[in-house]
Formats: structure tokens, C-alpha cells, sequence
């Protein structure tokens, strides 16, 4: 299918790599529905397509809730009339504190947000894929470098990451009947507001704190427009997208 025929759902599209993966698409002749929480961050989104806004629908979402997930997926289709793609790209983490200084509220928060808010899309997701003409499409998870390895004092975050990557496979396996394919995308250092705290230097794992190299965002979401073009036959299950130079290999 032509991309300008392709519609993609980007969850947290009012910053960052949800932002610049929403404009990439754009920019390939996608329509794209951006969702998050804040409306006027998603209106920011819009603006910056410029000529293209006409091809991006901005829905305020909640994605742990399953109504607000569900209204996302409805206007989708009422306006665009089918969903191609999935980027579920939703994230947030809890204090570097202490594990055991962590609130059984600020791990639940975590939860909510990056796995059961992936696994209500991926739901919903199905539901449009599956009747639509032609069926089928795919999902791509924001797996993050933490579902490979652990930051000092990151339980929460490091835990649903982990569980991302058992999502994605379970989605990718029972996808296939209805010609749905799912990969996970592993990001390390993205330049955004989120890794701005990199440039005064972040704990490693022996105890010291240091500086951590970043990379252009639009890398990322270059590998989400790759990913993204693929003919349903191909699939990417995980790729890991990371700066140069971060301490990954060898962390710890």
C-alpha cells in the first residue's frame, strides 16, 4: 500500500521521539493521529507539520484508561477510515531513588503508563486491523535501552521495558493470523527534554556519575519510517537505535 494511503496512531506525539516520529511520517505522505496528554503539546505537534497539519489529527488520550484508548482508535478510523500503524511510544519513569524508598504509588504509576497503556492500544490496535480491507498492519513498541539493561535505581522503568519485549512477542505470534506484525524499537540517548539531565553527568552502575553521549532524535525516528515501510511479509523484531558512544556494551 502507498504511503500517502497509511495511517499511523504515535501515543506520546507532544515531544520528543513521539514528535519527531509523528513529522517524519508526515513528511513520507502518511496521515498521522498524535496522542497524548496534553493538548496543547499535541497542538504544538500539529503546528510544526506546517503543510501537512491537514494530514494529522490530534487526540488528547489517557492511555490507561480504556475509554480514552478506545475514543483514540474510533476518531482514527472516523477520520482516516483504517490503521496501518502503531507507535506505542507512551512512557514515563519514577525518582532515581533508592528501590526501597520507591511508593507502591509511583510503581503502579510506572505500570499504568508504559505496559498496561501499551497493552490497551495494542488491544484496540487489533480491533481495527482485523476488520479492516486489507487487514492487518503493525505495532511497534517503545522498548527503550532498559529492556536489555538496568540504570542505577530504575526498577519500575527497567521492569515494564523488560515486560515491553514479552508484549512484543506475544503480540507478534498471535498477530500473524491476522497479518499483524509487531517489533520493538530499543532507543539509548535520544536527545530529548527526557535525557537533558545526561549533560550534567548521570549515575553508572560502579557508584561514579559521567557524562553520557546523546544522538539526534530524527535518527530514531528514521528507524520508525524504516520500520514502518516495511510490506507486512517483512518484520523487524527488535532493533536497538543507540549515540556511539553511550556506556551500554560493557555497562556495570
Amino acid at each position: 500500500m502507498p504511503t500517502e494511503n497509511k495511517v499511523a496512531i504515535i501515543t506520546g506525539a507532544g515531544s520528543g521521539v513521539g514528535r519527531a516520529s509523528a513529522l517524519a511520517l508526515l513528511e513520507e505522505g502518511y496521515s498521522v493521529v498524535i496522542a497524548g496528554r496534553r493538548e496543547d503539546a499535541l497542538q504544538e505537534t500539529v503546528e510544526l507539520a506546517g503543510d501537512a497539519s491537514a494530514r494529522v489529527l490530534a487526540v488528547p488520550t489517557n492511555v490507561c484508561d480504556p475509554p480514552s484508548v478506545a475514543n483514540l482508535f474510533a476518531k482514527a478510523v472516523k477520520q482516516f477510515g483504517r490503521v496501518d500503524v502503531l507507535f506505542n511510544n507512551a512512557g514515563t519513569g519514577a525518582p532515581a531513588i533508592p528501590l526501597e524508598d520507591l511508593t507502591p504509588e509511583q510503581w503502579q504509576g510506572v505500570i499504568d503508563v508504559n505496559l498496561t497503556g501499551s497493552f490497551l492500544c495494542t488491544q484496540e490496535a487489533f480491533r481495527a486491523m482485523k476488520s479492516q480491507e486489507p487487514m492487518g498492519g503493525r505495532i511497534i513498541n517503545n522498548g527503550s535501552i532498559s529492556a536489555q539493561t538496568p540504570r542505577p535505581h530504575s526498577a519500575p522503568y527497567t521492569a515494564t521495558k523488560h515486560a515491553i519485549t514479552g508484549l512484543t512477542k506475544s503480540t507478534s505470534l498471535d498477530g500473524r493470523r491476522y497479518n499483524i506484525a509487531c517489533g520493538q524499537i530499543d532507543i539509548g540517548n535520544a536527545a530529548t527534554e527526557m535525557t537533558e539531565r545526561m549533560a550534567d553527568g548521570v549515575p553508572q552502575a560502579d557508584g561514579s556519575t559521567a557524562i553520557e553521549p546523546r544522538m539526534n532524535v530524527n535518527d530514531v525516528a528514521s528507524a520508525i519510517v524504516y520500520m514502518s515501510g516495511l510490506s507486512l511479509d517483512s518484520n523487524v523484531l527488535t532493533i536497538t537505535v543507540m549515540a556511539t558512544k553511550m556506556p551500554l556494551v560493557g555497562r556495570g
